[in-house]
């Protein structure tokens, strides 16, 4: 069967660029620079995304460029006969049930919100209304069943279509179209009186308010994020590297991925800072800073209601994005391993899909007496320390270990596949660095995930 192929270089960048933004740059990037003291913050995670994040992304798009498979079926045409990396494919193929088992009601969240800000449910209310209002989304089962509901079912159905009609064309013009919304807001943040403070606070560094958050803390913070950004070690980059041709080397997409992704981390800083310094609002209340603080903030704003209908516009392509990504390397690897049609793959996986995220949409109602990691915990928070604190880790380290070791696909091979066409190159003297420090970075992580 032949593979198909993503019509553009635009499309490509694009669409891994929406696989690696998703709610982790939008959402928790901010309140961790908010926590962690701004600026100072900012750098590291920039240092830390160059050294740990680009490396790591480059070996999967060469491992899926070189195999034209899923990550369900690369490793059988790259590994040495008689050796079992491609058991790990299996295990990258669940990853990617297990992250959409979770994102899928959070991705429901975002579209929920937009539909409550735009019909007017936040005019006039108090911030006491609108915690409340947050409360009974997740204590609703009907709503959070039907918004996870019309996630899946779209993300499925905009699949189906072949790779360019589909996923390519829709990716094209939600991300385009995310990136407009965010200069708009930007520029409405920047110009709010009080604003400068706020861009004061997010963008110049404060080592003295780092000093006393705890450097060590503020290294792994910043470490962390530069690693989770990308969406790395379930395959999610690879399927991207297996529809593109040979015209431009790897690294240097991989740093047009990892810009593209940064820009939209730092934007979304952008909007929140001077909004929150604005009305004096706390910058590190943590995850309900977009649930809870800003639609006060959008309350209290001349056009709120537009603004507010905007930002939760633009949070719902960003979750979409996701979405389709991971849809999409799903439904790659079923079509890989059964040699089924992309459209019964879809209809497949688009009931499985919904059945395996009921327990995450129920677990904030029906089934909140289940709280596997402690009081207060949820399924959610059980599905997603398997997906980022073992499931990303591990396979970005088996994925490194894989491309430069002899027993693996080895050094000479993944350079070779890496530097081909134009641009950047893998340079040879890379080879200790990804050989004996970026494995135990990658060791580093998972170690303070576990603790």
């Amino acid at each position: 069967m032949q593979r198909e192929r993503l019509g553009s270089r635009l499309g490509f960048i694009l669409l891994s660029a929406g696989c690696a933004i998703g709610i982790g740059n939008v959402w928790k990037f901010p309140y961790m620079a908010g926590q962690y003291g701004g600026g100072a913050f900012v750098l590291i995670y920039l240092f830390f995304l160059a050294i740990l994040g680009i490396p790591v992304m480059t070996m999967e798009f060469a491992m899926g460029r070189a195999s034209q498979k899923s990550p369900a079926r690369l490793y059988q045409q790259l590994e040495p006969k008689g050796s079992k990396w491609h058991l790990h494919g299996y295990v990258a193929m669940a990853g990617n049930y297990m992250l959409m088992m979770f994102y899928t009601t959070v991705a429901g969240w975002m579209l929920n919100y937009f539909v409550l800000t735009a019909s007017g449910k936040f005019e006039k209310t108090t911030p006491s209304q609108v915690s409340e209002i947050f409360s009974n989304m997740l204590s609703n089962p009907v709503s959070m069943v039907i918004f996870m509901a019309v996630v899946v079912i779209a993300g499925f159905v905009v699949c189906s279509f072949s790779l360019q009609k589909g996923l390519e064309r829709i990716t094209k013009f939600m991300m385009l179209a995310l990136l407009a919304i965010m200069i708009v807001l930007a520029v409405n943040s920047a110009f709010m009186d009080g604003g400068k403070e706020g861009l004061k606070f997010y963008l110049m560094p404060d080592f003295e308010r780092m000093k006393s958050i705890g450097i060590g803390n503020v290294i792994a913070g910043a470490m962390n994020q530069a690693f989770f950004t990308l969406s790395l070690g379930i395959g999610a980059m690879a399927i991207f590297g297996s529809y593109i041709d040979k015209k431009r080397t790897l690294l240097g997409e991989s740093i047009n991925v990892a810009v593209l992704d940064t820009f939209v981390a730092i934007s979304s800083g952008l909007i929140i800072f001077p909004a929150c310094f604005a009305y004096n609002v706390e910058v590190d209340s943590g995850p309900s800073l977009i649930f809870i603080t800003l639609p006060n903030i959008f309350n209290n704003m001349p056009l709120g209601r537009l603004w507010g209908s905007l930002f939760f516009v633009f949070m719902t392509f960003a979750a979409l994005s996701t979405v389709l990504a991971v849809f999409e390397n799903i439904i790659s690897c079923t079509i890989d391993i059964f040699g089924c049609s992309r459209k019964k793959a879809c209809a497949a996986n688009g009931i499985l899909m919904f059945v395996l995220s009921l327990p995450c949409a129920l677990g904030f109602n029906i089934l909140s007496k289940i709280q596997p990691l402690g009081d207060g915990t949820t399924i959610m928070d059980l599905e997603d320390f398997i997906v980022s604190n073992l499931i990303l880790p591990i396979g970005s380290l088996i994925f490194v270990i894989f491309c430069v070791s002899r027993y693996g696909w080895g050094w000479k091979n993944f350079m070779a596949e890496a530097n081909e066409g134009k641009g950047i190159k893998v340079a040879n003297w890379m080879r200790g660095y990804m050989t004996f420090v970026l494995p135990v970075i990658v060791v580093i992580i998972l170690i303070l995930g576990l603790i």
